[in-house]
């Protein structure tokens, strides 16, 4: 069987603090919550069980910062196409939705990070809250983008229209991670843009450039 404890080494603060991040993910990733025990995650991180309270109250904590970070990391991956993608906002629209369903974001390892999650989520109010915020942080995103588009809308408008793009983006997120194989090479991008641009009635399929952008 194999070895996955990290070398023992000195290190900074903030870094030993990111390595129980990436040995809680790791092993969420791996066997589900179940697996990430706190001798499993020091075993992985390559410190003592012990070691893991100087850095989090609890491994309810550990497993609450672990899965904001994988929140974080999927919205960050979504809005980093951004800095590349031209002023136009029905373009940048176009790009941001078609980077929500693609990879890094679209990832069979990620979907099972996050339907792993979902329990603690269910059940949990401040896993519940981290949810929520984490949710509200890429959908305010979205509406943000919506918002710049060329036309009038009032803020409730905005609002339902995020809501609805935000629901159409997941649903192609969660087909396309798990099932990749289902569908042609760009058939989720081109369905994700058909369908979030018939909501906002703009044509966001001839506004994107993936040459410009992302694959």
């Amino acid at each position: 069987m194999p070895d996955h404890r990290r070398p023992y080494r000195r290190e900074t603060e903030e870094r030993r603090r990111e390595d129980l991040i990436a040995a809680a993910l790791d092993l969420v990733a791996e066997g589900g919550l179940h697996a990430a025990t706190v001798r499993a995650i020091a075993d992985r991180a390559g410190v003592t069980p012990g070691l893991i309270r100087h850095y989090f109250t609890s491994k309810e904590e550990l497993t609450r910062v672990a899965y904001r970070r994988l929140m974080q990391r999927m919205t960050s991956d979504s809005a980093a196409v951004l800095l590349d993608a031209p002023d136009d906002p029905v373009a940048r629209l176009a790009s941001f939705v078609a980077a929500s369903v693609s990879a890094p974001v679209a990832d069979p390892v990620a979907l099972g990070l996050w339907a792993a999650f979902l329990h603690d989520v269910r059940r949990d109010a401040s896993m519940r809250a981290v949810h929520t915020a984490m949710y509200l942080d890429f959908r305010d995103m979205l509406q943000g983008l919506i918002a710049a588009l060329p036309r009038v809308a009032s803020d409730a408008q905005l609002r339902t229209e995020a809501i609805a793009c935000n629901g159409v983006i997941d649903g192609l997120w969660m087909e396309g991670s798990i099932l990749a194989e289902a569908f042609a090479v760009g058939e989720i991008v081109a369905i994700a843009l058909s369908a979030t641009g018939s909501i906002l009635n703009v044509d966001l399929t001839s506004a994107y450039k993936p040459d410009r952008n992302i694959p």
